[in-house]
Parts: C-alpha cells; sequence; structure tokens
C-alpha cells in the first residue's frame, strides 16, 4: 500500500532523496571478521591507533569479567568499528577500544576473572588456568568488525562515533564531544582542564579524571558563562551545541581563544584565593560536585564582571559557604532546571558582591 504525504511538493521530496544519496557517499565501508588471537596481535603490534576522544581504560575489574564470560560462552559480542588511515594504512579504533584492551589483558594474563554470573567455577582464573584446548577455543573465536575504509571522509568517523555513544550512553558527554567536536574550543578545553591550579583546586576520582570529568566542568563553564539562551533545562544538548559553535568562533576569531583562556584562568585564580577549600565541600575532600563547581565558578566570574576590583579585595565567605541555604541551592532535585541553575549562580555572585562591602 502506497502512502504519500500531501504535505511536501514532488520538489521536496525529490530533495529529501538527493540529500540522502549524497550523505550515504561519505560512509564508505567494508565488513571482515578478526580472530581473537589476530586482535590481540595487533593490539601488541601497535598496529590499532587508539584516537584522543577514545577513553582510557575505565572499566572495573566486574565488567571486564562480564565480558570475557560472555566471550567464553560464545555470546554474540558486538561489532567493532574502524576507521583506515589513508596515510598509515593503520585501523584506528572508533569504537571498541575497552573490549580490545580487556580480550588483549586477558590473554596476556592480566586479568583475574572476579564475580561471574553464569560460570562461577572460574572467578579467580586466569587465561593460563583454562585447558590448552579451551585456550586455542578462545584464541580461535571470531568477532565482526565494520571497517570506514580510506574513501570514508574524515568527519565520517565522528559521525558514527557521535551516534554509536549517544544512542547506547557507552560514553559520557565529555567523551562524546572529544569524537564529535574536536577543534580549537575543545583544544583550549583541554588544555584548562590540566592545568596544575584548577586540578588541585578540583580534585576529581581516577574513574571521573578517566571519564574527562575536568573537561565536562570547564565546558559548563563557559557555557554558563556565556548565558543559558536556549537552556531547555538538559545540559548535554546545550553544552554541545555550545561547543559547537564555538569551534566556529573560535575558528573565525582565532584571537578570541586568549579571551577565553584569560577569563577562565582570572576566575580560578579568584577562587584560589576567596574559597579556601576551592570547590571542595571539606578542605580534606576528594570531590568536585558539579552544582558545586557551576555555583562557585560561575557565581565568582558573573562577581568579577559586575566589579572588576574585587579580584584584589579579601573577601569572606565563610558566613555562608557552610550554610543550610548555600547546600540547598547546590543540591536537591531538579538541580539542572533553569531556575536552580539561574538560582545558584545569582546567589553567589551576590554573596561575593556583599563581602567586602
Amino acid at each position: 500500500m502506497e502512502f504519500r504525504n500531501l504535505m511536501f511538493t514532488t520538489e521536496q521530496v525529490d530533495s529529501a532523496e538527493r540529500q540522502i544519496v549524497e550523505q550515504s557517499k561519505r560512509i564508505d565501508f567494508y565488513l571482515t571478521e578478526f580472530s581473537v588471537e589476530l586482535l590481540v596481535s595487533k593490539m601488541r603490534k601497535e598496529e590499532f591507533e587508539i584516537p584522543a576522544y577514545q577513553r582510557e581504560d575505565t572499566w572495573e575489574p566486574q565488567r571486564k569479567s562480564r565480558f570475557i564470560e560472555s566471550l567464553l560462552m560464545g555470546l554474540p559480542i558486538p561489532f567493532l568499528f574502524f576507521w583506515e588511515s589513508p596515510t598509515t594504512g593503520k585501523l584506528e579504533i572508533v569504537d571498541g577500544a575497552q573490549r580490545l584492551r580487556t580480550i588483549d589483558q586477558f590473554l596476556h594474563n592480566e586479568l583475574e576473572l572476579s564475580v561471574m554470573n553464569e560460570l562461577t567455577m572460574l572467578e579467580g582464573f586466569r587465561f593460563g588456568d583454562l585447558t590448552e584446548a579451551r585456550q586455542r577455543k578462545v584464541k580461535n573465536r571470531s568477532i565482526r568488525g565494520i571497517v570506514l575504509n580510506e574513501h570514508a571522509d574524515e568527519q565520517a568517523r565522528f559521525d558514527i562515533f557521535d551516534r554509536i555513544n549517544t544512542s547506547s550512553k557507552v560514553a559520557n558527554d565529555a567523551e562524546v564531544r572529544r569524537g564529535a567536536q574536536t577543534g580549537p574550543f575543545l583544544d583550549l578545553v583541554i588544555l584548562l582542564a590540566t592545568g596544575a591550579d584548577f586540578m588541585a583546586q578540583a580534585p576529581v576520582s581516577d574513574i571521573l579524571l578517566n571519564l574527562r570529568e575536568r573537561e565536562e566542568l570547564v565546558s559548563r563553564f563557559f557555557a554558563y558563562g556565556d548565558g543559558l539562551n536556549g537552556y531547555k533545562d538538559r545540559v548535554e544538548p546545550f553544552v554541545t551545541a555550545y561547543a559547537e559553535r564555538m569551534n566556529k568562533v573560535f575558528t573565525e576569531k582565532p584571537d578570541e581563544v586568549e579571551v577565553y583562556r584569560k577569563r577562565f584562568l582570572e576566575t580560578m585564580a579568584f577562587v584560589g584565593t576567596a574559597f579556601p577549600n576551592g570547590f571542595r565541600r571539606t578542605p580534606k575532600g576528594t570531590a568536585t560536585p558539579r552544582a558545586r563547581f557551576e555555583a562557585i565558578a560561575i557565581g565568582s566570574y558573573l562577581a568579577l564582571q559586575a566589579d572588576p576590583s574585587l579580584a584584589g579585595r579579601v573577601v569572606d565567605v565563610a558566613p555562608w559557604i557552610t550554610s543550610d541555604e548555600f547546600k540547598e541551592i547546590t543540591g536537591g532535585d531538579g538541580a539542572n532546571a533553569i531556575k536552580k541553575l539561574k538560582g545558584r549562580f545569582t546567589y553567589v555572585k551576590e554573596k561575593l558582591l556583599e563581602g567586602w562591602k
């Protein structure tokens, strides 16, 4: 049964079809299969390239064990995605780095299996503890891969990484931006996120560090600091759209990079002077709550914008930084609702401007 939506003209339908054809030309790929033994060999020989936007080794032991359990049981393994470099011929891992690392570690006896759901008798085993026959079967197991060949344009691999990880939530927001939105803005974010002073002021756990948490904080600082126009109570699409826009701005106006770099460093210098604990809740705190960071960082920036002389004054934050009121505005339900965001920025801004009067 043919269905035709009369809302669109023949010309519009034809234009849509041409767009599909044109965009499809960018995705040129082929299917392949690798034995586990070959995958591990290529990992050790560094024949696979792991790009900057891929995560560090962040899978916890239990998750690695669950994956190996699936491999041993012959359960379906998700496709690996690669991009064939036109210059080196090496395969860049677009998606699957965690799985490949886990397989490599297991076959080299670097991974001890922990909590297993079905194969409970294997808890505590390493690869070398399996029978020789089982070891061969594991090595012979094949995993399918999709390779974007050299004719696929470079943006295609970022598009695929973005779609894979925003649909499956394998990667977090900062990681997706690393993969899909490389450019001068992201370069600045990465640079500032690794500054010694900022790292001291904003401690994060090793897991969050590998998940680019400080990059997320820096991105939010700039996005919120430039205003909340277009914000719809969802952080990820707002910050991602902002990053895309700023990549274009920095490309067209390179001098703006220094303006934004100075903005961040001056604000962090003020925070370091005015807030004894930085973004921590306590002097010995080892975490940086996002809402607390946003309140202090954006509130400080807005206060400095309102009165630049504040940077040279002694501001006493002790009367309110540990108050129940401040705890309330930096926590609780709906923390990312626009009213909550504006509330915590304004609260800190006004307290800082009042602090030395």
